[in-house]
């Protein structure tokens, strides 16, 4: 066992990391000024703020809409359903897209039903076991004080979890769960990165530089598109000086020849165009929806003919396979939440391995529509006709998300 401490350093060591992810998503982050043209008093004024980071988590995590657990021999859906579904499921998700994991923290509730509570990554961290997904031990931070400093933490082992307070021990609870009641929901994990990758990548975090970059340098050359500079030559030196205020505004100014006979000549610079900025934009936009699996639709850079179902889901197959990789595995992650859980429920250690016939089930990560309905059920049929049952109301509900009367 590690023991606390070192969990409190291998916190601090990634909270940095955790903590920009949260801020690309919230559209909070100050980017450094490069540049050497734009001094820097004029460039704060046009400060660009762009949400693509979190399009990118936002469109996966909106599709990915947990049903339930198949094969439920535990009844572990009663627990989750008694802890508030629809907002546990979709923090939980959430949460795992930005920061790449987040956890869960079980604990005793009213009645029979653990609570469930979701802690964000920048606030718990433990020592994973590869082969299960749970953790050997745990760490988390419940409450923090004004200042951002922990004043109540909970480690999390075998058997008992301990709280402190203001870095203080306070109790212990015991339990009869044979893993700490600390469970970690991974996205994308692997042998490198057990704790997962967040979908916040630094390709997804360039390319949204470089597009605010473009914007604040075409926010500021729209000034003098606006307003062209103009310049006047030949004036007397005896000439009052020129207002250039009302200059710039005047719908026409009166210029007298001097004693010479001469008079001044008016010129403007040329105006400079705004088109270089514009592909800029679109190819930043290009790359960032290549790193995420977006399209230039899901950016802003509508196309003229509106697509259909079937040409969305054509031009969304990058998302569409990192959706199914994120249901394979958090789905790991919620089955061992449900595992714990109905160990602490009936305060018994079950075994994991009791739990291999239970398997989650998503919601279709594209909605069906009229055509998709008539081409699932015209191949439904044949199927069934080739070979009697093959396909029931179960499997049309995979593919559609459309729940049967009878179910």
């Amino acid at each position: 066992m590690k023991g606390i401490e070192y969990l409190r350093k291998k916190l601090n060591k990634h909270i940095d990391r955790v903590n920009l992810r949260y801020k690309q998503y919230d559209m909070k982050y100050q980017d450094a000024d490069v540049g050497i043209t734009i001094p820097p008093e004029l460039r704060i004024r046009y400060k660009a703020v762009l949400g693509w980071c979190a399009k990118a988590v936002d469109s996966l995590a909106d599709r990915l809409v947990f049903r339930e657990f198949e094969n439920d021999n535990f009844e572990i859906n009663e627990i989750f359903n008694m802890n508030s579904p629809d907002i546990f499921f979709d923090s939980a998700v959430l949460s795992a897209l930005i920061s790449s994991c987040c956890f869960v923290y079980i604990s005793k509730g009213e009645g029979d039903i653990p609570r469930l509570q979701v802690i964000e990554g920048s606030n718990a961290t433990g020592i994973i076991d590869p082969i299960t997904g749970l953790l050997n031990e745990g760490y988390a931070v419940l409450e923090r004080d004004d200042k951002g400093n922990p004043s109540l933490e909970a480690h999390f082992v075998k058997g008992k979890t301990d709280y402190y307070k203001d870095g203080k021990f306070k109790n212990s609870i015991k339990n009869k769960v044979e893993y700490p009641l600390l469970v970690p929901i991974i996205h994308r994990p692997d042998a490198v990165r057990p704790f997962g990758r967040s979908r916040i990548t630094r390709a997804g975090m360039y390319y949204q530089r470089y597009a605010k970059r473009t914007l604040e340098r075409a926010d500021i050359t729209a000034e003098f598109y606006s307003f062209p500079q103009k310049y006047v030559t030949g004036i007397s030196q005896d000439a009052e000086p020129l207002e250039t205020w009302k200059a710039t505004i005047s719908s026409m100014l009166q210029f007298t020849k001097d004693e010479e006979g001469e008079s001044p000549k008016l010129g403007q610079f040329t105006t400079p165009s705004m088109s270089p900025f514009t592909e800029q934009l679109k190819t930043a936009a290009a790359g960032f929806a290549g790193e995420t699996g977006l399209t230039l639709d899901d950016l802003g850079f509508v196309s003229d003919n509106p697509s259909s179902v079937e040409a969305i889901k054509a031009s969304h197959e990058n998302l569409r396979l990192a959706g199914r990789k994120a249901q394979r595995s958090l789905s790991s992650g919620f089955l061992n939440v449900g595992y714990l859980s109905a160990c602490l429920r009936d305060d018994y250690p079950y075994l994991r391995s009791q739990f291999y016939l239970t398997q989650a089930k998503w919601e279709p990560l594209f909605e069906a529509d009229v055509s998709t309905l008539t081409l699932v059920g015209d191949g439904i049929l044949k199927l069934n006709q080739a070979i009697p049952g093959y396909a029931d109301s179960g499997t049309i509900r995979d593919l559609t998300g459309i729940k049967g009367a009878g179910e």
